[in-house]
């Protein structure tokens, strides 16, 4: 090779890979202020809770407005019975579920008929926002608030949106129909609506992995870690996600995601931005950015809230090819929702939204991908032709995976020190391992998945991708049940 060529090669390779780690440890440094941020803000909210809940529950639920339960189903038929049995037993004063066929081709619809006793209903509503045709509307023969609306296939945004039209209630609950809520989960993520009705725009809870928890008639009884490695990285994920970001977001006033599996909204917003847009795969993140776009440029004084205490318990893929499919669709979505909303980026007129959380998701969520895939293909492909010394390799790799096990092991701790969900040692342990495995191949997986979504966009790719349901799992025998404390107490 040419000295000179050679030499600018080298030079060059070396500046990307310290430029790389410069950008890791400003991720690293952001997020462990968001963390210590978020640890503050739940010490604050244990704190606050513990003097709510000397009073009396039900004396405050009184007050809330009755809601509306979304849950969008296709192809359900391994989980929609127990997860409309475990809506159905929520703990909140006046609700309704509503369940949306979204044209299922398995037996999802013939459950729910068999299961709840369902009839077709004449039950009257107006097509406020766009939606595929519906087919019938069945409500329960039993004394349940049960609806099951049966329509064509339109996507889950599309869902909602029929579901949105059918709800009689003020506030809408939009949840996976393959997740378990917690009995007062409903009731927790409804008070800050009941605390600042004029304000609150939207409300989000925390999201917890179900896979390896025992259950039974809808409900978790028990709390314990997955056995596969696979479903424990992702339990890490969800904590560092959960505990770590959304908190220290929602104190700012700039969360730009509310989980699509639990989220509680103001039926009068949605309405006012034209629901869920079914043009995009990543519609709940669409959805929030969009109700701030919405009251920012009216200059209106609203709160779009993460409550830290209501628990979603909802299956994670064990398979890699499920997984890919996911965060394929998950990145998308993401940028698709940067995209939409550019104009926020940089504006002062949209606050400490489009001066900080928009740029610091572009560059760091949307952009991270490629900037950490390049970094990984250009060491190796330096260290191969000689053209630096394996100390620079050695240096970048052990920055990305000494960053990635600092915050997987600090959310570990902040959950541990906030809600205590996994209370035993050897959860512990096995989630502290998890924090650390997770950063030597399975990061580096996801990134490849992520940075290949954007090349998916860029082919204008559209498509959800097949999620396959495996039930719920370690189910308990019914002698024990009664045994066991329901997952609020545990």
């Amino acid at each position: 090779m040419n000295p000179m060529l050679r030499h600018w090669l080298v030079n060059a390779l070396v500046v990307y890979e310290y430029w790389v780690i410069f950008y890791l440890f400003a991720l690293s440094t952001i997020y462990f202020i968001l963390v210590v941020v978020g640890f503050f803000e739940m010490v604050r909210h244990r704190l606050t809770r513990r003097d709510a809940e000397e009073n009396s529950v039900l004396e405050a639920s009184a007050l809330v407005s009755p809601v509306s339960v979304l849950a969008p189903a296709y192809n359900e038929e391994a989980t929609i019975r127990e997860s409309v049995r475990a809506l159905l037993m929520l703990s909140y004063p006046q609700f309704e579920v509503i369940v949306i066929n979204d044209g299922s081709k398995d037996a999802t619809l013939k459950l729910l008929i068999e299961e709840f006793h369902l009839y077709r209903s004449a039950r009257y509503y107006e097509s406020t926002l766009p939606a595929k045709p519906v087919r019938a509307v069945y409500e329960s023969m039993d004394p349940i608030p049960l609806i099951v609306v049966d329509k064509e296939n339109g996507g889950k945004a599309d869902a909602l949106n029929a579901g949105i039209n059918v709800a009689r209630y003020p506030l809408v609950c939009a949840v996976d129909s393959d997740s378990l809520l917690e009995p007062d989960a409903l009731l927790r993520v409804a008070r800050p609506f009941l605390e600042d009705p004029k304000r609150v725009l939207a409300v989000g809870g925390i999201v917890r992995v179900a896979n390896g928890c025992a259950t039974a008639a809808g409900r978790v009884l028990s709390v314990d870690l997955p056995r596969s490695w696979i479903a424990r990285f992702q339990v890490v994920e969800y904590l560092r996600s959960f505990l770590g970001g959304r908190v220290a977001f929602s104190a700012f006033n700039c969360l730009l995601v509310i989980s699509g599996a639990f989220g509680l909204f103001s039926k009068a917003a949605v309405l006012a931005v034209g629901g869920y847009r079914t043009s995009t795969v990543g519609e709940d993140m669409e959805l929030i950015v969009r109700l701030h776009h919405w009251a920012r440029r009216r200059r209106r004084d609203y709160r779009i809230v993460f409550q830290p205490d209501p628990v979603c318990w909802t299956q994670v893929p064990e398979s890699l090819k499920i997984l890919k499919r996911q965060r394929n669709r998950w990145q998308r979505g993401t940028l698709e929702t940067f995209w939409l909303h550019r104009s926020m980026i940089g504006r002062p007129r949209f606050g400490i939204l489009g001066l900080f959380a928009f740029p610091y998701f572009i560059l760091f969520e949307g952009l991270g991908p490629a900037v950490e895939l390049t970094g990984y293909l250009l060491t190796i492909v330096g260290f191969c032709l000689h053209l630096f010394d394996w100390p620079v390799a050695l240096t970048f790799f052990l920055a990305t995976m000494l960053y990635g096990m600092v915050l997987s092991v600090g959310s570990v701790v902040l959950e541990e020190l906030s809600t205590s969900r996994y209370p035993h040692v050897r959860n512990m342990l096995l989630l502290v391992a998890a924090g650390i495995l997770e950063n030597l191949g399975f990061r580096q997986l996801l990134t490849v998945w992520r940075a290949q979504a954007f090349w998916d966009l860029l082919r204008g790719k559209k498509h959800w991708g097949v999620m396959e349901r495996q039930g719920f799992g370690r189910p308990v025998p019914k002698a024990e049940v009664a045994k066991k404390e329901v997952a609020g107490r545990v």
